[in-house]
């Protein structure tokens, strides 16, 4: 199986290096290496260009966007892969067995998705666990407690989206949230959890910088849980978020 990885950038130029060279170092041989940057004015352009001049396999492009979520519709459509997954630019693959773990993982079950753990870790020091998203096998009514997998670790198969469309742009935060209520609402996909951390992410993202920005998630996500059926949003967006507690606790 053919495995697509798209890396959103944007003046990364400190992190992109790492995250990279995690999904080059992978022993799995089949991947579509697809990075999308955001026109950035650091050495970023420079860096991906130095990388792929060893690496044909990566295809990438460095223009104007409208955001993460956009630059990842952008790398959706450019893949051939039969699976499709995610590794942000502040972001790296735990080990250099992730891929062949999951590939492993999809011919096995005969699944339309798998996905596993994820460590928050240090910025100045990855090797430092701040959060510890340990995930769990998935059944429906977990939606309504506020569940989702931790979507960096999330691989599809290419299929799905064709079929359920692109990230929706009119969430600038939590359009993972929506796309994953949408796809795990369908009773048709299937899905498998691998017990391993998949991805190691860097603290400070989008959605937890500022005080403003968790406000507006919290709005975003509440807006997903409406939209996609859930009953009792406001009930379902507060154990969410109560969720992330243990997290602190479990490194």
């Amino acid at each position: 199986m053919k495995v697509s990885i798209i890396t959103a950038t944007y003046n990364s130029e400190k992190t992109l290096g790492y995250c990279m060279d995690s999904v080059l170092n992978q022993t799995y041989s089949d991947i579509e290496y697809i990075v999308i940057d955001g026109n950035s004015s650091d050495n970023t352009v420079d860096l991906i260009t130095s990388k792929a001049k060893n690496a044909p396999h990566i295809v990438w492009v460095s223009e104007h966007d409208k955001g993460i979520y956009d630059a990842l519709n952008k790398g959706i459509q450019k893949a051939t892969g039969d699976i499709v997954g995610f590794v942000h630019s502040d972001d790296y693959l735990a080990d250099t067995h992730c891929i062949s773990d999951i590939v492993a993982a999809f011919k096995t079950h005969q699944v339309d998705g798998v996905y596993g753990n994820l460590h928050y870790v240090s910025f100045e020091n990855p090797e430092h666990i701040v959060r510890n998203w340990v995930s769990q096998p998935f059944y429906p009514k977990l939606l309504k407690r506020g569940w989702m997998p931790a979507h960096p670790t999330l691989f599809l198969k290419n299929a799905v989206y064709q079929a359920e469309g692109n990230f929706n742009l009119e969430y600038k935060i939590a359009a993972d949230y929506d796309f994953i209520l949408r796809i795990f609402n369908n009773p048709k996909y299937t899905y498998h959890y691998l017990p391993k951390t998949i991805v190691k992410m860097r603290v400070g993202g989008a959605s937890n910088k500022s005080l403003k920005n968790l406000i507006r998630k919290t709005k975003e996500d509440l807006k997903a849980a409406k939209t996609n059926g859930l009953t009792f949003p406001l009930a379902v967006i507060l154990k969410k978020n109560l969720s992330k507690i243990p997290q602190w606790f479990s490194k």
